[in-house]
């Protein structure tokens, strides 16, 4: 059936669910997004939101010097636009070209307020802006020479990449990558910014997981990667599939692996970087989903108890696809429909508890026990503790409540996301000169000043 068919009083767009400009990416899917068609004005813009892709910005938002003194660029950006997308007769952005600027900028829309649309019903709430004070939308804005994308205070900005072996990526039409910055701004609103110098470096990993986390679960909110899955797969997740690896593609190439084997213990001894800092959690929280879906296959009898605790004893063994995936593929093969549900439901019970972890946790002194000890208490309140012995198990074996991971051992350079253009900072605040900042500034304005003269 035709999505477009189907009655929904939504806007629709046509979204990538994978990069479009790396091989075997697929075709983009008509996606619904909740705002009422006909409400999405040119850009695409609503009132909580606008694309703009602007003419002329030659850097990005941040912390500058100018004439001795930090300077904080910040928007909106009042200069020159390229043609904004417009919506067709309808209201509707699923008409655009791919291949044209104002493809792009209808997919970085969609995909934000997708990814929006799933965790506000997770959270049961709308997610407000921890920026709304200042400003009364988000910027989503196109700097086509920025290596990267982030997401500020008070904006998304986008980039692009040169892939080795030529190939260009637009960070425009990364679901990937658009999602896992609402996920920043989703933990800036719901856990909070650190206003201290007292700061567990447990957090940045925290905040990292927690973005790739968010981008993970609204992925399976798509018919095609849920269907790929599955296909690829047949239920045995552990295998090398689309949801346990995905790439944020920056500077650093970066590739993200859910299904790991790092432990806390790995960085007893000091740290350098928050995205692998959060590898133990993410592994942990794939573990817990993984162990959630066999849990589903096995009351539903689609799977036997036997074979599940085989996968757990193999885990780890070089031959675990030889011994398990056999298996798997005859238990698959009896009802592909009865593993969709299952994944399903364990995809919305990974929503729920973590929406529901994230809401008991607060900035101040975050650590990895503390996401534990939040997790376990949602998962009372959701299932009844149904999956306590799960949560307990996995984050023992990363070391989660065992041990604290030591020391940052390096400062925060241009490849770290901790000290970036996310700062917090007040509209019209006087932000003194580099080494007379004010001791009441958030940490992480203090710190990208302090950086400026280092």
């Amino acid at each position: 059936m035709d999505p477009r068919s189907i009655p929904h009083p939504g806007t629709r767009f046509l979204l990538f669910p994978q990069l479009p400009s790396l091989k075997d990416q697929g075709t983009p899917e008509v996606v619904w997004v909740s705002t009422p068609a006909g409400s999405v004005g040119q850009g695409p813009s609503d009132e909580r939101m606008y694309v703009i892709d602007p003419v002329g910005k030659e850097m990005p938002y941040g912390y500058y010097q100018r004439a001795g003194r930090p300077f904080h660029y910040k928007p909106p950006w009042d200069g020159p636009i390229r043609p904004p997308a417009m919506p067709d007769p309808d209201g509707h952005f699923d008409h655009l070209h791919f291949g044209t600027p104002q493809f792009e900028q209808a997919h970085a829309y969609g995909s934000i307020r997708f990814t929006l649309d799933v965790w506000e019903e997770y959270f049961g709430h709308p997610i407000d802006w921890h920026f709304a004070q200042h400003y009364d939308r988000l910027e989503i804005l196109f700097l086509r020479g920025l290596d990267n994308a982030f997401a500020g205070f008070g904006s998304v900005e986008i980039g692009s990449y040169e892939h080795e072996g030529g190939t260009h990526v637009n960070f425009g039409l990364s679901f990937d990558v658009l999602s896992h910055e609402v996920g920043h701004l989703i933990i800036y609103k719901e856990v909070g910014m650190p206003d201290t110098n007292d700061i567990h470096g447990e957090y940045f990993g925290f905040h990292e997981s927690a973005a790739d986390m968010v981008s993970l679960v609204t992925l399976m909110h798509f018919q095609s990667p849920m269907s790929d899955l599955l296909k690829e797969s047949r239920g045995n997740l552990y295998t090398f599939n689309h949801l346990n690896r995905f790439a944020e593609v920056s500077e650093m190439e970066q590739l993200r692996i859910a299904s790991n084997n790092l432990t806390l213990f790995d960085f007893k001894d000091g740290w350098t970087y928050e995205h692998d800092l959060a590898q133990p959690l993410t592994g942990a929280m794939f573990d817990i989903w993984v162990d959630v879906f066999h849990e589903h296959l096995v009351e539903d009898g689609l799977i036997s108890m036997e074979l599940e605790e085989l996968s757990d004893r193999v885990e780890n063994d070089p031959d675990y696809s030889k011994i398990i995936q056999p298996l798997f593929d005859e238990a698959f093969a009896q009802d592909p429909d009865g593993f969709a549900t299952a994944l399903a439901d364990s995809r919305d019970f990974m929503g729920l508890a973590l929406a529901g972890t994230w809401t008991r946790l607060s900035s101040a002194h975050l650590d990895y026990a503390d996401v534990a000890q939040a997790m376990l208490e949602t998962d009372r309140e959701v299932t009844g503790g149904r999956f306590a012995r799960i949560i307990s198990l996995n984050m023992k074996r990363r070391g989660i409540g065992e041990i604290s991971a030591g020391p940052r051992l390096k400062p925060p350079d241009e490849k770290s996301h901790a000290f970036s253009a996310r700062a917090v900072v007040a509209e019209n605040q006087d932000h003194g000169t580099p080494g007379h900042q004010c001791s009441h500034l958030p940490f992480s304005t203090r710190m990208a000043l302090k950086r400026l003269v280092e």
